[in-house]
């Protein structure tokens, strides 16, 4: 007979954010124990609010199936002596699996004959099995950060009140720590009196709640808020702006969603647009409203988490607050703006960044350096001059706001664009909006730029410079932006292990496998060919006193840290391990470049020939791991078989071709063209010996396969391809 589960664990408000990922841990956590105990169900549901994680089993099966299990035991000649009677072996293994000695068969296999017994276990009851599995579950590891309170031995992220579990309307008894477990819930904190909800099943659970105003599935709550934002809006005359992150973290701060808007003071409208929104947003989790023609009206939207008596109140409460957070925001404003940004920037000279990795100003200083050094090889811009500093970018005569791009050297405007965004770029950390905002970072050293007078380029790449801010974001749109992003995370990265702020396990402080991710999705994106061992030997070489340890060392490790992140992005997009390895088996320090070489093994996978010559090119791989080749080509002169003849012509044949294929990054034809050598290389193989008595003609052979390979190796790897 199959009946439901439904388990739950109450608490104090948990986290927001912490919330999804725990449900959806922990039913997982729950389906796996019951597949273990061999207990089957139709479906599961989770839910969750700020007070409760929740699982709904539906159709778990009542028993568990009784097993015959046949288990092997030792072999026969180790299980009866030479007289037929069984040795303690056999009856250790009759006794361990509950069998008689009688009962023991013997098997063949093809690893000889063996004894085995057939094991038969009765199912038990899923009421005797579920607290053992219920009490497991909720001592699951489901937070970043977990607690203990109150002197118990268990852990969660918040203390636990109540746990929930019923089977086929039957409690199931088990304790956690101090808390047993019973057949009520609770409903809202403050709306439903803190009266216990009888659940018999998943209707009274949900009902039962609802009627106690907790709305227990996220999926409702989404709906009625997002409904509830559309509706407050239109009544203002606009549209919510945008925010799915913020609609994701109010629907797990609420049990009983109630949308209430208010409104502030126009003068507010003054601040630059993005101040008004993260006022609203960051502090107090307001939506913004916007009208026809997207600009900003004094009207914010909340959702409240209880139904007052009179919501005019809690709007008129919600104004209070928001008024003087704006207040806040417009004293840091005037005050900012009454001071150069390029002061600012000096300003710099007292903050730390990092003990061992000295003040801020000399991390600008840095990366202002590797930023035009980064422009000079992808050709954007001119290099530093000899004598020029990276501070001679902040002198007030430098700015040439009114001059026309078109009217002087786009090179040296260009160099001028970038060093500029460069040393204003982290000028906005000593604001006093970033300082109480600090979210705004970026976008007030934007705003400040463009208001102090500096050009277009320079106050967009100021903004541009910290993206991307997370996974799949948003990526800088300016090449000079690219640039000092680049730069910027890449100053970061090889300063850090320079020093030995290296990251370990899940351990990452200076979010430095996000930078490294960062960077690669921009050179990506803006097709940026610079090799990345150059831009981190550059950067190394820029530290130059800060280095702790040996140069060398540094940059491969660095280099080692790119590669891994570049390998997990391209299996993220699905792209197969063979392929990624074979390229990055190769120089694969021009990223575009190397994603094109993968994404074209893929498609070259489908080629007729591909199986039979990566085959081929094994072979060759083989016979020359280890060897040290004394020339690049081999004498023709000493060959002595026609064999050799016929792969020499038409590998060197082919190489022009695949260096013509590989400059113009045209791989689908570079390996197209491979295919073509392969039955001459199997022909070699099955005609020549390679490794023969003869020194000479071993090495000469051997560097002609060391031609062959060369003809695959700078392109990928191909031997690493699973065939």
């Amino acid at each position: 007979m199959e009946k439901d589960l439904i388990f739950e664990i109450g608490s104090e408000e948990l986290p927001a954010g912490a919330v999804p990922r725990a449900m959806a841990a922990m039913e997982e956590n729950l389906r796996k124990r019951l597949d273990e105990a061999g207990l089957t169900w139709r479906g599961t549901r989770r839910l969750g609010t700020p007070r409760r994680l929740a699982v709904i089993v539906e159709g778990l099966i009542d028993r568990q199936s009784d097993r015959t299990e046949e288990v092997r035991g030792p072999k026969k000649e180790a299980a009866y002596g030479p007289d037929g009677a069984p040795t303690k072996a056999l009856e250790g293994f009759a006794r361990a699996q509950g069998v008689a000695i009688e009962d023991i068969k013997t098997i063949k296999t093809e690893k000889g004959e063996y004894v085995s017994a057939i094991k038969e276990t009765r199912g038990r009851d899923t009421l005797e099995i579920l607290p053992e599995i219920l009490a497991a579950v909720a001592g699951g590891d489901y937070f970043t950060r977990s607690m203990r309170w109150g002197g118990h031995d268990v852990t969660y992220a918040r203390p636990v009140h109540w746990i929930l579990a019923v089977y086929g309307g039957e409690p199931v008894p088990f304790e956690f720590g101090h808390i047993a477990s019973g057949s009520v819930t609770y409903g809202h904190r403050f709306l439903a009196g803190g009266e216990p909800v009888a659940v018999t099943d998943a209707g009274s659970y949900v009902e039962g709640l609802k009627s106690r105003s907790v709305i227990p599935d996220p999926g409702e709550r989404r709906r009625i808020i997002t409904e509830g934002l559309e509706s407050e809006a239109q009544r203002a005359g606009g549209e919510v702006v945008a925010d799915e992150g913020l609609v994701e973290e109010v629907t797990y701060l609420v049990e009983y969603p109630v949308v209430v808007s208010g409104s502030f003071e126009a003068e507010f409208l003054d601040l630059p647009r993005e101040v008004v929104i993260n006022a609203m947003r960051e502090h107090q989790r307001y939506f913004s409203v916007v009208d026809g023609r997207g600009r900003l009206l004094p009207v914010f939207i909340t959702v409240s988490n209880t139904l007052a008596a009179d919501m005019d109140v809690v709007a008129r409460g919600n104004e209070r607050v928001l008024r003087a957070r704006l207040n806040d925001a417009k004293f840091y404003y005037d005050q900012d703006i009454q001071v150069p940004l390029t002061r600012r920037a000096e300003e710099l000279k007292g903050v730390i960044f990092q003990a061992r990795l000295g003040t801020s100003f000399e991390k600008v200083e840095r990366f202002t350096r590797l930023a035009l050094f980064i422009g000079e090889k992808v050709g954007f811009s001119r290099p530093l001059d000899e004598g020029e500093t990276p501070e001679d970018f902040l002198s007030e005569g430098f700015n040439p706001a009114g001059y026309d791009p078109g009217a002087i050297d786009p090179g040296l405007y260009a160099k001028y664009v970038l060093g500029r965004s460069a040393v204003l770029a982290k000028a906005d950390l000593v604001t006093g909006m970033v300082g109480e905002f600090p979210k705004l970072q970026g976008v007030m050293g934007s705003v400040y730029a463009a208001r102090g007078g500096e050009v277009p380029e320079v106050a967009a790449a100021i903004y541009e410079h910290y993206l991307p801010t997370g996974a799949a974001g948003e990526l800088p749109a300016s090449v000079p932006g690219a640039i000092v992003s680049i730069a910027d995370k890449l100053d970061t990265i090889c300063g850090c292990f320079a020093v030995g702020l290296r990251p370990t396990g899940a351990a990452d402080p200076y979010a430095l496998r996000r930078a490294a991710l960062g960077i690669i999705s921009i050179m990506l994106d803006k097709s940026f060919a610079v090799p990345l061992d150059a831009l981190i030997g550059k950067s190394i070489e820029i530290l130059g006193e800060v280095l702790t340890g040996d140069p060398g060392e540094v940059k491969e490790a660095v280099i080692d840290f790119f590669k891994e992140r570049l390998r997990n992005m391209l299996l993220s997009e699905g792209l197969a391990y063979d392929s990624i390895d074979a390229v990055l088996s190769a120089p694969w320090f021009d990223i575009p470049d190397a994603v094109s070489r993968v994404r074209a093994i893929e498609g070259f996978k489908g080629h007729p020939d591909c199986g039979s010559l990566v085959v081929a090119f094994k072979r060759v791989s083989n016979i020359l791991k280890g060897v040290e080749l004394d020339r690049k080509e081999p004498d023709p002169a000493l060959f002595e078989d026609d064999h050799e003849r016929a792969l020499w012509r038409a590998a060197s044949g082919l190489a022009p071709a695949i260096e013509r294929y590989s400059g113009a990054g045209d791989y689908e034809r570079l390996f197209a063209e491979l295919a073509s050598i392969k039955e001459t290389i199997d022909t070699f193989f099955d005609e020549v010996m390679v490794m023969v008595e003869d020194e000479r003609t071993r090495k000469n052979r051997l560097a002609l396969l060391g031609f062959v390979r060369g003809l695959y190796f700078r392109t990928a790897d191909l031997s690493k391809l699973a065939f």
